[in-house]
């Protein structure tokens, strides 16, 4: 968490540098190789050379697995459906998803919990500490110990880690650490950025 953080922060300082330029909202319609780099054209906007493109596309888990087992699924995230809200990428950044257990992880089928970044369906909002703390209050459920399982043993940091949004401060960042979008959130259409010296993009 703390090392995603600092590649935030040193994003933000390259973004105030004017080393990088951040374009949002686009929908990429075209890309074509000129010689130079690769020229992303957005309606009648063309963008600057970029040298590579990395396109984050979201995905879906494989629940075929349990075809034959009774899950009770959010239709928007596929998630369990007590987590679904918490989780909503519309609504929470993976840093203001609160640490949950097997409670929220329960399903129809008798003591069957999905845990890990699976649980969280199609959300992009999972972090490494919350699976932790799911697997330590599933393992205390499957003991008996639903005592220890509704327990909450994690304090997440108010580190921003999560952080994508550099809307704000100077008329085009400033928004505080801990504020934001999170991991992609915030909108299907991806954000571009272009670096004027060597080129990067990120879509």
């Amino acid at each position: 968490m703390e090392e995603r953080g600092k590649l935030g922060l040193k994003i933000r300082q390259l973004l105030n540098d004017g080393v990088i330029e951040l374009f949002k909202n686009i929908a990429i319609d075209q890309v074509a190789d000129n010689g130079q780099g690769l020229i992303v054209k957005a309606g009648e906007q063309i963008l600057p050379p970029v040298d590579e493109l990395i396109v984050a596309t979201g995905f879906r888990p494989d629940l075929s697995l349990l075809a034959e087992l009774r899950i009770a699924l959010d239709p928007a995230t596929q998630s369990a459906v007590l987590l679904a809200p918490m989780i909503d990428p519309n609504e929470h950044s993976c840093g203001t998803v609160r640490p949950h257990g097997a409670v929220e992880l329960t399903h129809p089928e008798e003591r069957l919990f999905i845990v890990g970044m699976k649980s969280y369906g199609r959300a992009p909002t999972f972090l490494l500490m919350t699976g932790y703390e799911q697997v330590r209050s599933v393992v205390a459920a499957l003991a008996g110990d639903w005592d220890a399982a509704k327990r909450v043993e994690l304090v997440l940091p108010e580190t921003g880690v999560c952080n994508s949004d550099f809307e704000g401060a100077d008329d085009r960042l400033g928004t505080s650490p801990s504020e934001g979008a999170c991991c992609g959130t915030g909108g299907a259409i991806p954000e571009v950025a272009s670096r004027t010296s060597p080129k990067c993009c990120n879509g």
